[in-house]
């Protein structure tokens, strides 16, 4: 038997290496942080005051275990999540996972995309549609051009960036730190479940799974950076993510009372309140984290998309790489979309809550079966299950909330897909439980 891989691979590393070398799950981060987890924060707090600060830390614990198990699943196979999944499962699969993935990307494309010319109009003046169109050029140039290494490296700066920006803002912002406290007390305020579920899903989503295999094979890394690959989850999702979340919402909590603001109009509500200082800080943090986002967002397709074709999934692939510019370009439209964001980002949120089940569910069945050389330990699937117990609940309450809406249609392709995702994941749960794959020693 080979060594054994688990979380305490990570004591064996050397930190100042580790730090010099993490980067794929910063990647995730920075599609984690985006414009969607801050609509969700920024309700949370101007809604319930410090109320539900227990959930948004939840979220970057949750956040941080669903990487634990995607990156597990990557370097014990060394090979992009979809591939694996058509050996192991077969070519129906493989495909729903691939339309899942392409679908809520997809439209998170466009949303984000409508945030970033947002907040870049707001900054400097010039039209949106302008910004959205440039942003585009920016994007297919640039990773078309450059490839991962490129986005990882402005991927780690921005979201770092965005950290320090945001929790900056904290000291000019009046946090009241016993009610602050009192928030880390589990408690549902009426009418809460709903943007709780939010915060969640915007850790625990359907990209952030998928994506993971492919940024670890970009970088090379194989079973013997286990170590290395763990650190880098719990900086990135545990530490960056988490003070991002908790100093979002400890800023909307202390200062801002109306829900319905949204990610810029909370920024622009702070000069008034707190002043220029915060509202600026606010801003920019925002418009790094969209661009971060969208970045990030922009790789996921063309990933899943070119494993499935058996094609490279590098810029050494010519087919790669215009799938890359295609997915980039057509980002542009997003600019011109018009409407509440706010209300687009909790539909983004809701598209990828609704398939992040049947990804989790694809990763569990695989870490318990012959596609690994060692299955998961009983901690680690216990944590896999409440996960996948914690998104069908997002996924049923955002399903919900859609048909109770206005957007008839909208809310009728999200039932559809909802329903095949829940008959997808039943029966690969059902699949598992009869051939009951032999597992190996626990990890």
């Amino acid at each position: 038997m080979s060594e054994r891989h688990d979380i305490t691979a990570v004591s064996g590393g050397r930190v100042r290496e580790y730090l010099s070398e993490m980067g794929p799950s910063w990647v995730a981060g920075a599609i984690a942080a985006g414009p969607a987890s801050m609509a969700s924060l920024l309700t949370a707090g101007a809604s319930y005051d410090y109320a539900l600060l227990w959930v948004v830390v939840l979220s970057a614990v949750a956040g941080a275990l669903s990487q634990y198990l995607a990156m597990r699943l990557g370097l014990l196979t060394e090979r992009g999540v979809v591939g694996v999944v058509e050996d192991h499962l077969g070519e129906w699969w493989a495909w729903l996972l691939v339309v899942d993935v392409v679908l809520a990307a997809g439209v998170a494309q466009l949303v984000i995309m409508k945030t970033v010319a947002t907040v870049s109009a707001t900054i400097t003046g010039t039209p949106a549609w302008a910004w959205g169109v440039l942003w585009a050029l920016v994007l297919a140039l640039g990773l078309a051009g450059r490839g991962y290494r490129l986005l990882e490296f402005v991927a780690k700066l921005l979201v770092a960036g965005v950290v320090l920006a945001f929790a900056a803002s904290l000291l000019v912002v009046p946090v009241d730190p016993g009610a602050a406290a009192a928030g880390l007390v589990p408690t549902l305020p009426a009418n809460s479940a709903l943007v709780a579920a939010g915060i969640l899903g915007g850790a625990v989503h359907v990209t952030l799974i998928t994506m993971h295999s492919y940024t670890m094979r970009a970088r090379d890394w194989t079973r013997e950076d286990y170590g290395l690959a763990t650190f880098d989850v719990g900086v990135s999702m545990l530490g960056a993510f988490g003070v991002y979340s908790v100093a979002i919402f400890l800023v909307a909590a202390s200062v801002l009372t109306d829900p319905g603001l949204g990610t810029v109009g909370a920024a622009q509500a702070l000069g008034p309140l707190v002043g220029a200082n915060a509202q600026w800080l606010f801003l920019l943090g925002l418009g790094g984290a969209a661009v971060s986002t969208l970045g990030g967002n922009t790789i996921v397709p063309p990933y899943v998309l070119a494993d499935k074709l058996g094609w490279e999934t590098d810029v050494s692939d010519a087919r790669y790489r215009g799938l890359l510019a295609a997915v980039a370009l057509l980002s542009a439209p997003g600019a011109f979309v018009g409407g509440a964001v706010l209300g687009q980002l909790v539909l983004v949120l809701a598209l990828g809550t609704v398939g992040t089940p049947f990804a989790i569910a694809v990763v569990l069945y695989l870490l318990n079966s012959d596609a690994v050389p060692e299955s998961n330990s009983t901690l680690a699937n216990l944590g896999g299950i409440a996960l996948l117990a914690v998104t069908g609940a997002l996924a049923a309450n955002f399903v919900r909330e859609q048909l109770s809406g206005d957007f008839a249609p909208l809310a009728g392709a999200v039932l559809v897909f909802a329903v095949l995702v829940a008959l997808a994941t039943l029966g690969l749960l059902v699949q598992y439980a009869l051939e009951r794959p032999t597992s190996g020693d626990a990890a």
